[in-house]
């Protein structure tokens, strides 16, 4: 590589680098310093306290506990789930039955409407007086399973989890799209080795689409660690902590007036980001060279 073009290299990720450090890094490192003061605003307080809220958090808040527990088992359901559903529907789809397109595009509109649209929908649906889940047992005679859905400890989890899990519209988009675009003689020489349809799906076409559905798992946990409108117009995490997550968690610490504990909390989301990402990519085998 010629001296030019490595200072034109370097010119082109100047911008992007400053970028990267004024809006990324920069927040990064303040949040983590913040997470070591007690800093209020009303008053004005702001004293170094070390990791005294870490300590706080982990071993003296009764709520952390439940709370990561919610956040790490939606991820495990998002992740698994709700990627298997998706999968599933795109290797059904990609063998172009009748109307996969209207398919495709109907199982897509979900994903496309606003969170806070989503919530309102549910939270009438689940309705106890005359939401349509209650409407529809009560007229097939099954009022004895009839609850306050969103807020019942036994239902609000499970009530919630239903509100996205099987809206996998990007997943089924993405790994569709990679299904369509794998090379069609590879399927034909299957079929002649008397390969079934199953057998393509599991032997041939996993191990194609593998890496864009370890791309949609880190998606779906993405997702999940970022969820807040739809938990937050539905249940505001109640009852207690049975819907409560990180990220809800941490704007109650931030309505509390107690911002170094809500930093805190915003240290171990990225934490928790971070090891879930790891694991994801080592399950995946995510960015690995293949070795001729």
């Amino acid at each position: 590589m010629h001296k030019k073009e490595r200072i034109w290299i370097v010119l082109f990720l100047i911008p992007a680098c400053l970028l990267f450090l004024v809006f990324f890094a920069a927040p990064l490192v303040m949040v983590f310093g913040q997470s070591l003061f007690d800093y209020r605003l009303l008053p004005n307080k702001f004293d170094f306290v070390g990791f005294g809220n870490y300590y706080k958090l982990f071993f003296k808040d009764p709520k952390f506990l439940p709370v990561l527990k919610n956040t790490i088992l939606w991820i495990l359901i998002h992740c698994i789930g709700h990627v298997a559903l998706g999968s599933a529907l795109a290797f059904v789809l990609y063998k172009r039955p009748k109307g996969w397109k209207f398919v495709r595009v109907v199982y897509m509109i979900p994903n496309i409407i606003s969170q806070s649209a989503i919530a309102m929908i549910f939270v009438n649906l689940y309705n106890p007086q005359y939401g349509a889940v209650n409407s529809f047992l009560k007229s097939i005679g099954l009022e004895k399973m009839i609850h306050n859905w969103l807020f019942e400890m036994g239902t609000a989890f499970p009530s919630i989890t239903m509100t996205w899990f099987l809206f996998a519209g990007y997943t089924t988009t993405l790994v569709l799209a990679q299904c369509l675009s794998t090379d069609e003689t590879v399927i034909e020489a299957a079929k002649v080795d008397g390969a079934t349809d199953f057998q393509i799906d599991r032997l041939v076409m996993f191990p194609l689409v593998k890496e864009m559905i370890g791309t949609t798992v880190i998606m779906a946990a993405t997702y999940m660690l970022q969820m807040f409108s739809m938990i937050y117009i539905t249940t505001g995490g109640g009852p207690g902590t049975a819907t409560t997550n990180l990220p809800l968690y941490l704007y109650s610490s931030m309505k509390a007036n107690n911002y170094g504990y809500a930093s805190t909390i915003g240290v171990v989301i990225i934490i928790v980001g971070f090891f879930t990402m790891r694991i994801i990519n080592r399950i995946f085998g995510m960015h690995k060279e293949e070795v001729a």
